[in-house]
């Protein structure tokens, strides 16, 4: 049985979010699957996901209910949870296989993405990662009596589980790309050259915006006027071949 799961809270994403990545995950993984989404709002998700209470950290606001409350998953136990799971962001776009991902060196109690933003530099994106319940509690053990240090420190929750963590593994590169990254081309060219898909990736993650529906439709949200000059996208509709139920 292969085992994935979501993290959603709050309104930034609707069910449709959920709803969409268990179809890309089913589409791309032969054999049983168990998809748990872990969530306060379990209304408008597809039956086919099991929906438990999602987690939550005792840090003061916002901290609570942002990245960080992805530690969490690293508690010592997660009730209704044990072994191996495939963590996927809502905002991820599957474009191929992820059987591969349960395989990929099964000694490893912690493989993540490579953080294109900072490569080569042991930081792991939190996008897509495997880890097994249990394993380094101290993660989460460590979070709330140490967040004023933790924050300074590492900013981020992903630098600080990189930074934290004794045992890290990467995807090969090629699986897990990041949008603005490899997909969007540079300036001045993203003006009139559509985003493209790299053919061997298997995730595409959104970090920040655009999200799917927007980048597919061309729209990159920006708060300031001059931001739009180079946050700029032609529409990428090759996103709807994937994102969808």
């Amino acid at each position: 049985m292969k085992q994935i799961v979501c993290m959603k809270w709050g309104p930034l994403y609707p069910a449709e979010y959920a709803n969409k990545l268990y179809g890309m995950v089913r589409r791309n993984i032969q054999g049983p699957i168990r998809f748990v989404c872990l969530t306060d709002d379990p209304a408008g998700v597809r039956e086919e996901i099991e929906c438990l209470p999602c987690p939550t950290v005792s840090l003061r606001p916002p901290y609570n209910n942002t990245g960080w409350r992805k530690i969490s998953l690293w508690a010592s136990e997660l009730p209704g949870m044990e072994g191996d799971w495939l963590f996927l962001d809502l905002d991820v776009v599957v474009t191929g296989s992820l059987d591969d991902f349960f395989d990929y060196a099964p000694e490893k109690t912690f493989v993540v993405m490579q953080n294109w933003t900072q490569p080569g530099k042991g930081i792991g994106n939190t996008s897509v990662f495997r880890f097994r319940v249990g394993r380094h509690p101290y993660i989460y053990d460590r979070l709330v009596p140490e967040f004023d240090s933790i924050l300074d420190q590492y900013k981020i929750e992903q630098t600080y589980i990189s930074r934290t963590v004794t045992e890290i593994a990467f995807w090969p590169d090629k699986w897990c790309v990041l949008f603005k990254t490899h997909c969007v081309p540079p300036m001045p060219q993203r003006w009139w050259k559509v985003p493209s898909r790299p053919e061997s990736a298997r995730v595409i993650a959104f970090p920040g915006d655009p999200n799917p529906p927007d980048a597919a439709r061309g729209i990159w949200p920006v708060k300031k006027w001059y931001k739009k000059l180079y946050k700029h996208i032609l529409p990428a509709t090759w996103i709807n071949e994937y994102w969808r139920e």
